[in-house]
C-alpha cells in the first residue's frame, strides 16, 4: 500500500491554510464578473470558492487560501489532482495525437481493451464500449442502446435519482430544481422508491422489513395492471449519489435484477459517481452478487480530462446499427491516454487505493457514528468507501430535516469552507453533507477535514441555543 509520505507529496503542504477572508479580494473579483459573461444556471456559478489551482486532493484561489478537497470535483478527481503519472501521459500524448473524430485511433483502441478488463466479473471479458464526453451523455446512449435491442419503449428509475441533465437522462433524474420548467421531458419513465433505510417510504427497518422496497419493485415490474408492460430497462445507481448518499442493504440489488430477468428487461448501473474504485472496489455493483447488463461509467475515470462511456454486453453489439450514433469528440486519444493511466493507478496493487479508500472509510464512519451521539443535528451517518453521507435534522426524533438553504443548514458549507475544508451538499431536502474526497487524500488531511465538520456542527448548535 502507497505510504502516508508518499501521499503528501501529491498535495499542497499544511492545508487549510486560510490567508484572507473567503472570498478573498481577487476571487471576489472574478465572482462578481461571471454573471455578465456566463449563465448562472450551472451549479456554483458565482459562489466561491475559485478555483485557481490544484494538486492532489487540495486547492488553491487565487488569494492563496488553500483548501482541503472534500469534493473532488464533484467524485471526479479519484487519484487527486494532477497526478504526476496523469501529467506525464498529457506530456507523452500530446505530441502524438488528441483529436481523431471517428476513426480508429490506438489509444481509444486500447482503452476499449483495458475497460473490458476491469469490469464487473460476468461482463468482463465479454463486453464492448461506446464512449461519451459526460456521464449524461453515457445514460442518453443506455437509453436508447436498451430501446432500440430490445424494442421496448419504458425506463425504470428510482426516487432520488440522478442520471444526468438532459431530455433522457433527466426525465430519469428525480431532483425538481434540475427539470422544472423544462418539460416535457422524455416520456415513458417509471419511477420506484430506492433502498433509503433512514427514511423508509413503508415505515419499516431493516432487517424485519424483509426489503419491501425491492419486492415492491418487482410488483410493479411483473404483475398485471400496474402500467409497467413496455420496460426495457431499469437504472439504478449501485450507490446512490445525488439522492443522498445512499448504500443499499445486502440483498437489494439481487431482487432488481431478478425481477428483470422475469420481465425482460436489461439492468443498467449507473456507475458514474460511485464508481472508479471510490466504494473499496471498482464498481459497487461488485458489492452485490449481480452481473449488470450495461454500465455507465465517468467522472473518476477521466478525472482531469472528460472521458466517460456506456459498457454492455458483447452480444448485444449485433443488435445495434452500425455508425449510425456519431461522437464527433468522444474517445478523444488524449483523454483516452489519461483514463488509462487512472485506471492504471486505481487497480496498482502498489498503491492499494480501493483497499485503502474502504479501510478509511470504515474509519471515518464509525468516528462519525460516535460522534453523532454528541450532536443534536446529525441524524444519519452512511457510506461505503470515500463516499460518505451525513444527513443533518432538525429533530433526530422525528427526522425533521433542517431548512435549507435557511437557518442552521445555510451556516454548514460556509463554516467548513471559511476553514478550509471543501465539501458540497446533496440528498432530497439538501442536508446531506457528502465527503468524497481524492483516493490519494492522506488520513491526516481526511481527520482535519472530519475535525472540522464536527467543530463546525458543535459551533452552529451553540450559536442556535
Amino acid at each position: 500500500m502507497i505510504s502516508e509520505e508518499e501521499l503528501a507529496k501529491l498535495s499542497y503542504p499544511d492545508a487549510p491554510k486560510i490567508v484572507t477572508k473567503i472570498p478573498g479580494p481577487k476571487s471576489q473579483k472574478i465572482i462578481s464578473d461571471v454573471p455578465k459573461y456566463e449563465s448562472l444556471v450551472r451549479p456554483g456559478g458565482a459562489a466561491p470558492p475559485v478555483f485557481d489551482e490544484g494538486m492532489g486532493a487540495t486547492v488553491k484561489d487565487p488569494d492563496g487560501n488553500i483548501f482541503i478537497d472534500m469534493a473532488a470535483g464533484v467524485a471526479v478527481n479519484a487519484v487527486g489532482r494532477r497526478h504526476p503519472r496523469v501529467i506525464k501521459a498529457i506530456e507523452e500524448q500530446l505530441g502524438k495525437l488528441m483529436h481523431a473524430a471517428e476513426a480508429v485511433n490506438t489509444r481509444r483502441a486500447e482503452l476499449a481493451k483495458k475497460i473490458s478488463g476491469i469490469m464487473p466479473e460476468g461482463l468482463r471479458g465479454n463486453c464492448v464500449s461506446y464512449f461519451t464526453q459526460s456521464g449524461s451523455g453515457a445514460v442518453e446512449t443506455a437509453i436508447k442502446f436498451a430501446r432500440h435491442i430490445t424494442g421496448r419503449a419504458q425506463i425504470v428509475a428510482f426516487h432520488g435519482a440522478y442520471h444526468g441533465v438532459w431530455s433522457g437522462s433527466g426525465a430519469l433524474t428525480t431532483g425538481d430544481h434540475y427539470h422544472h420548467g423544462f418539460g416535457p421531458l422524455m416520456p415513458y419513465v417509471i419511477h420506484v422508491p430506492y433502498a433509503y433505510c433512514y427514511r423508509c417510504c413503508f415505515g419499516l427497518e431493516y432487517p424485519s422489513c424483509d426489503l419491501q422496497c425491492a419486492k415492491y419493485v418487482d410488483y410493479v415490474l411483473n404483475t398485471p395492471y400496474t402500467a409497467a408492460d413496455d420496460v426495457a430497462a431499469l437504472i439504478v445507481e449501485p450507490q446512490q449519489g445525488e439522492g443522498g448518499y445512499l448504500v443499499p442493504p445486502p440483498g437489494y440489488m439481487e431482487i432488481l435484477k431478478k425481477a428483470c430477468e422475469k420481465h425482460g428487461a436489461l439492468f443498467i448501473a449507473d456507475e458514474v459517481q460511485a464508481g472508479a474504485g471510490r466504494s473499496g472496489k471498482m464498481w459497487s455493483i461488485e458489492h452485490s452478487d449481480v452481473v449488470p447488463d450495461m454500465l455507465t461509467w465517468g467522472k473518476g475515470m477521466g478525472g482531469d480530462l472528460p472521458m466517460a462511456g456506456l459498457t454492455f454486453r458483447a452480444d448485444f453489439a449485433d443488435k445495434l446499427v452500425p455508425a449510425s450514433q456519431p461522437g464527433t469528440f468522444a474517445g478523444n486519444a488524449l483523454s483516452a491516454a489519461v483514463c488509462m493511466t487512472n485506471i492504471d493507478i486505481l487497480t496498482d496493487k502498489n498503491y492499494d487505493l480501493m483497499g485503502r479508500a474502504a479501510k478509511l472509510g470504515e474509519e471515518t464512519i464509525a468516528r462519525l457514528r460516535g460522534e453523532a451521539k454528541e450532536t443534536r443535528i446529525i441524524g444519519d451517518v452512511r457510506g461505503r468507501g470515500l463516499f460518505i453521507g451525513v444527513e443533518l435534522v432538525r429533530d433526530k426524533e422525528t427526522k425533521e430535516p433542517l431548512d435549507f438553504p435557511t437557518e442552521i443548514m445555510g451556516k454548514i458549507l460556509p463554516g467548513l469552507l471559511n476553514r478550509g475544508v471543501i465539501a458540497v451538499p446533496c440528498g432530497r431536502y439538501h442536508t446531506v453533507v457528502r465527503f468524497m474526497p481524492p483516493l490519494t487524500i492522506t488520513k491526516e488531511y481526511l481527520e482535519k477535514a472530519t475535525d472540522i465538520l464536527l467543530s463546525v456542527i458543535k459551533d452552529v448548535e451553540s450559536a442556535a441555543k
